[in-house]
């Protein structure tokens, strides 16, 4: 099978941290491949590096057989890129703003303004099309950065968390948008913060945290390696919990568990033979049964099982740099008060103090040698 991305041993550092490093992965073409993992796992320095934005510290990789440093040039012409946050022209049409990149990709006149009325369209963006951007919603704003990623029919697409801001139906919309280009064979490289997401458009998933791969796979092996189905079953009485257990660990059945607080017990099983000795082995322990049904995890309980960490939605901005934590300076105590101001005709007794500012106000060794004077 070809692959759109090879990628091996890649890394990149910001100062001391590698924030990518080592990282292989492999993107077959015509394939959805979303890349999970929390914030700083060096999920959108991978996507930056990957489209020519940053040059790699180390490793190598082909992006549709170019190189990813030698041949740049190529690389950026055979690609599509959605980042984080929406970079359109605010000060034009979102009609001209997808139209002007058509030109800058070699469309023609008419080429052009097809191709822009068709995303516009499909985006939801038709009553709008006239407006200047900057009178866009964020939501539109994120709708026609997507489109002008499609401008020119890329055969990769980069998509970093690009449904951030959009709500359910124009995420549904999107989805269907992506599926009509993976079958027109477009590769596509997601990074998501929503698992729903994954498991909706991924063919493919693979794991990252502190900048390597951790896990890789399709959805389904993924969730088989942190258990895979799960039988749950839910006495009657709670006492009963302790009854149900031995029976199926006196079956030789793997390591079931109590769980008192949801009142049930969780044995992962692994087909349908083990299935089947357990209903029998539940039946013949004569234990009342108030439900017995079979669960698979899903992506979101897989993420924290390999990362122990929980996703952490909103900006993903991957560590960069790592600042120093400053604390705040404290407030200077109020200096003393300063010598009064004597009534009119009255003088201080020794004359005015050599330096008039209040006291308090100079280091030490500047301060006037004498206290506040006295008045006469």
């Amino acid at each position: 099978m070809t692959a759109s991305i090879r990628v091996e041993g890649l890394v990149k550092r910001f100062g001391t941290t590698n924030v990518v490093n080592g990282l292989d992965l492999t993107v077959p073409t015509g394939k959805v491949l979303a890349l999970l993992g929390s914030n700083g796992a060096g999920k959108t320095t991978t996507v930056r590096m990957l489209s020519t934005l940053l040059r790699p510290d180390a490793g190598h990789a082909t992006i549709n057989g170019y190189d990813l440093v030698k041949q740049a040039k190529q690389v950026r012409r055979s690609i599509g890129l959605t980042g984080q946050y929406a970079s359109v022209d605010a000060e034009i049409s979102g009609r001209d703003n997808l139209y002007l990149i058509g030109r800058l990709l070699n469309l023609s006149r008419g080429q052009a303004k097809a191709r822009a009325s068709d995303l516009l369209e499909q985006f939801a963006l038709t009553d709008v099309a006239s407006k200047q951007a900057r009178h866009y919603s964020g939501g539109m704003r994120r709708r026609l950065d997507l489109a002008a990623s499609l401008v020119g029919e890329p055969e990769l697409i980069y998509l970093d968390e690009p449904t951030t801001g959009l709500d359910p139906q124009r995420r549904n919309d999107l989805w269907d948008v992506v599926r009509d280009r993976v079958t027109q064979g477009a590769t596509v490289l997601l990074t998501t913060q929503y698992m729903e997401e994954a498991e909706a458009l991924a063919d493919l998933v693979v794991v990252m945290d502190k900048g390597r791969t951790i896990a890789s796979g399709t959805p389904s092996e993924l969730k088989t390696k942190v258990g895979g189905e799960v039988l749950r079953i839910r006495p009657e009485r709670p006492a009963d919990l302790v009854a149900v257990t031995r029976a199926l660990q006196s079956a030789r059945l793997r390591s079931p568990k109590v769980d008192a607080e949801q009142g049930m017990v969780t044995m992962p099983i692994h087909g349908e033979g083990e299935l089947t000795m357990a209903v029998h082995v539940l039946a013949a322990c004569g234990v009342p049964l108030k439900g017995i049904d079979t669960y698979v995890p899903d992506l979101d309980e897989v993420f924290l099982t390999l990362t122990n960490k929980p996703v952490e939605n909103g900006d993903d901005g991957d560590v960069t740099m790592v600042m120093p934590r400053v604390e705040p300076a404290l407030a200077p105590p109020p200096p003393p008060p300063g010598p009064r101001i004597p009534p009119p005709g009255r003088l201080p007794v020794g004359g005015w103090p050599q330096f008039p500012p209040q006291h308090g106000q100079f280091p030490p060794q500047h301060r006037p040698p004498h206290p506040p004077p006295r008045w006469r």
